[in-house]
């Protein structure tokens, strides 16, 4: 699966938002609050503008291209229920986004890197996709070996991982999703209804 690897200083100050939590993307934003090119005039964004930017805000932020967030958008609709909630929810039962928020990583870059290079367990069998879905009763863990052991005990004394959905034991570096998050565990502030319209065109 492709994944963004452009500047991302940028893509926070074009959305407005701290879609990428790296040290640097979010200093650029507290300095520069407009969005990057020429200082000019800026138009009132139209309907479709608006739409845009939270569809791309989903996008980067949970590490999706378009293609991927479209097949989730597919998936959503078969659902029952409100399409547009149930796409948040399929995006953040993804086991990088699980990751982050159990305060294994710092960024959900850092969690999909570690995800692809096998540095994880689900339910003790070593995974290579940041994509999977993640159920209520899965335990992630860390892979046995003493430098993942090391690291990852560094980056989650430094982290901040609070989730109501998922309980996280710092001294074994086990996560366990103890229920399927709903709407209101959703950590990104979106109008998933602007999105809903724009990718139903």
């Amino acid at each position: 699966m492709g994944r963004y690897v452009g500047p991302k200083a940028r893509i926070n100050r074009r959305l407005g938002f701290q879609v990428f939590e790296s040290a640097g993307a979010v200093r650029a934003l507290e300095r520069k609050e407009y969005p990057p090119g020429m200082v000019q005039r800026r138009r009132k964004a139209t309907i479709y503008g608006l739409a845009l930017i939270e569809k791309q805000k989903i996008k980067y932020y949970y590490g999706l291209r378009e293609k991927h967030l479209r097949r989730y958008f597919d998936k959503a609709r078969r659902m029952k229920g409100n399409t547009g909630n149930n796409l948040l929810v399929l995006c953040e039962r993804r086991l990088d986004n699980v990751v982050r928020r159990a305060g294994l990583a710092i960024t959900r870059p850092q969690a999909r890197q570690g995800c692809v290079h096998g540095h994880f367990q689900l339910n003790g069998r070593t995974v290579s996709k940041p994509s999977i879905q993640v159920r209520a009763g899965d335990v992630i863990t860390v892979k046995n070996r003493p430098n993942l052991k090391k690291m990852y005990q560094e980056v989650s004394s430094a982290s901040q991982g609070e989730c109501s959905w998922v309980s996280f034991d710092a001294d074994e570096l086990k996560v366990v999703v103890t229920s399927l998050p709903t709407m209101d565990d959703v950590s990104l502030p979106v109008d998933v209804g602007q999105v809903v319209a724009f990718l139903s065109r």
